[in-house]
């Protein structure tokens, strides 16, 4: 009689836990997650912390926090961690009266892009197993991964021979608009570059000197066809080759930029998967233009939203710029474009990737 008694108190006490979790457990508690970094490069490693508190005087036997994670973040193995197909994340906790858990999850970013792993579904439930009730909620948990650098050795020929040239001119010509400072007068300085005030202050000649003309400017373009007849969605493949070449406009961009020259960039492909233009930056150079350019490399869609002829008609206000163009193929038409582009005053240096660059 006293073994039936317990059993009915103990089913009477999990009956009432189960009703007390359902109606009340998810009101107490506070789910946050976020990435430790806001950027980072291709195969490096970040962490993905979670921090959720219980503020309630109710025990929750086990919490589950789940989400849909993209599979180019790749997370390690850990205690009370599941990744299912390297798509579904799910976290489980046992949370006390007022208590706080921190978990930090290693991720391994292994692809450029966007992503966001703010989504999450939170169930708790009994110690019978039985779900208590559950609520999707969003917390920021943004991250942009910048594409793969490469090293000068990985650079093909053409594309590290113009980095070089730029540099170089770049320090080749001053501005005489821009001084930096005084020095004492030597054979060969010019007339006008004698600093009159300083002279009488110094009490022999003085001539201004310059910084170094910021005319150079790049501007790299990536084509996203194939073929010139290529219109829709490419195959795994074929977007290794795009990838490839954003990894090269990266690295060529951030050198050259380093090397005192204004860089951009432009592609018939969008920034954004729910993005339908093309993208432009024009060359500029300026404290955060790395930044600039790194973001607008991450987000790229590799998707071609207009024919390339076309979008190299759009570009037809450049005048001095020195292009460099990343293309798996060249056409009669596109030659001819890219003609016309030298007409007016650009230098123009196509680069053929993938099988094409044997041609």
């Amino acid at each position: 009689m006293n073994g039936a008694v317990l059993i009915v108190t103990l089913l009477i006490l999990m009956l009432l836990q189960h009703e007390l979790l359902k109606h009340f457990g998810m009101r107490g508690l506070k789910y946050t997650r976020h990435f430790a970094r806001k950027t980072a490069f291709e195969g490096e490693e970040t962490e993905l912390v979670e921090i959720i508190r219980n503020d309630r005087p109710i025990f929750i036997p086990w919490l589950r926090a789940e989400s849909r994670i993209s599979p180019h973040l790749r997370f390690g193995k850990q205690e009370n961690l599941s990744v299912s197909g390297e798509r579904f994340h799910r976290s489980i906790f046992t949370l006390r009266p007022y208590q706080q858990i921190t978990r930090r999850h290693i991720v391994r970013l292994m692809h450029r892009g966007a992503y966001d792993a703010g989504n999450v579904a939170l169930t708790i439930g009994d110690i019978a197993g039985l779900g208590g009730g559950g609520l999707q909620l969003y917390t920021p948990a943004e991250i942009l991964v910048y594409p793969r650098l490469l090293a000068d050795r990985d650079l093909p020929l053409p594309v590290s021979r113009l980095q070089g040239d730029l540099i170089v001119r770049r320090h080749m010509v001053t501005d005489p608009f821009l001084v930096n400072g005084i020095r004492p007068y030597q054979r060969g300085d010019q007339q006008r570059d004698i600093h009159w005030p300083a002279t009488a202050r110094m009490g022999n000649l003085q001539v201004k000197t310059h910084d170094y003309t910021a005319d150079t400017k790049l501007l790299v373009i990536i084509n996203a066809q194939m073929s010139e007849k290529q219109w829709g969605d490419l195959m795994d493949y074929e977007q290794d080759v795009i990838e490839n070449a954003i990894s090269i406009a990266a690295t060529l961009c951030l050198k050259v930029l380093q090397g005192g020259v204004a860089a951009g960039f432009a592609a018939n492909m969008p920034l954004g998967k729910e993005n339908e233009s093309t993208t432009l930056l024009p060359p500029e150079r300026h404290a955060t233009r790395d930044e600039e350019l790194l973001s607008a490399f991450a987000r790229l869609e590799i998707k071609r939203t207009r024919n390339f002829l076309s979008f190299l008609e759009d570009l037809s206000f450049l005048r001095g710029t020195d292009i460099l163009l990343l293309s798996a193929y060249t056409s009669e038409g596109m030659e001819e474009k890219l003609q016309q582009l030298r007409m007016l005053g650009n230098t123009v240096t196509l680069h053929l990737l993938g099988k094409g660059a044997g041609k």
